[in-house]
C-alpha cells in the first residue's frame, strides 16, 4: 500500500480506481493553491510516497533530483474522469515497481 497525493488538477474520484492505497487529494489537504515545488516538499514532509498529476511540464519546471517522492504523470487528451479511468490499471501496475524519486509517464 502506497500513500498517494492526487494533484488538484485531477478528478478526486480517481481515488476509487486505486484500491488498496491511501489516496488523499491536494484539495483535501488545503494545498490546492500551492505551486508544484512547494507542493512536492509538503507531500514529502508528510510521508507521501507518490504524487499523481496530469502536469506534463512538471519534470521541466522543477528540479526533481534529490526528491524522495515518486511522480506519476497521466498523459491524456482530456483531463476528465472518463479519460483517466482507463489509465488506472496502468497506474496500479506502476505503483508496484516505481522507485523513490522516479518519474513515470502513463498514457
Amino acid at each position: 500500500m502506497k500513500k498517494i497525493l492526487l494533484d488538484h488538477c485531477l478528478d478526486w474520484r480517481l481515488e476509487r480506481y486505486l484500491p488498496g492505497h491511501e489516496v488523499v487529494t491536494a484539495l483535501d489537504k488545503g494545498w490546492d493553491r500551492v505551486k508544484n515545488g512547494a507542493l512536492l516538499s509538503l507531500a514529502e514532509g508528510e510521508s507521501f510516497e507518490v504524487f499523481i498529476t496530469a502536469d506534463q511540464n512538471l519534470q521541466y519546471q522543477q528540479n526533481l533530483s534529490g526528491r524522495t517522492i515518486s511522480i506519476i504523470v497521466l498523459v491524456t487528451q482530456r483531463n476528465v474522469l472518463a479519460s483517466l479511468i482507463p489509465l488506472a490499471p496502468k497506474v496500479i501496475r506502476a505503483l508496484e515497481t516505481i522507485a523513490p524519486g522516479e518519474l513515470v509517464e502513463i498514457s
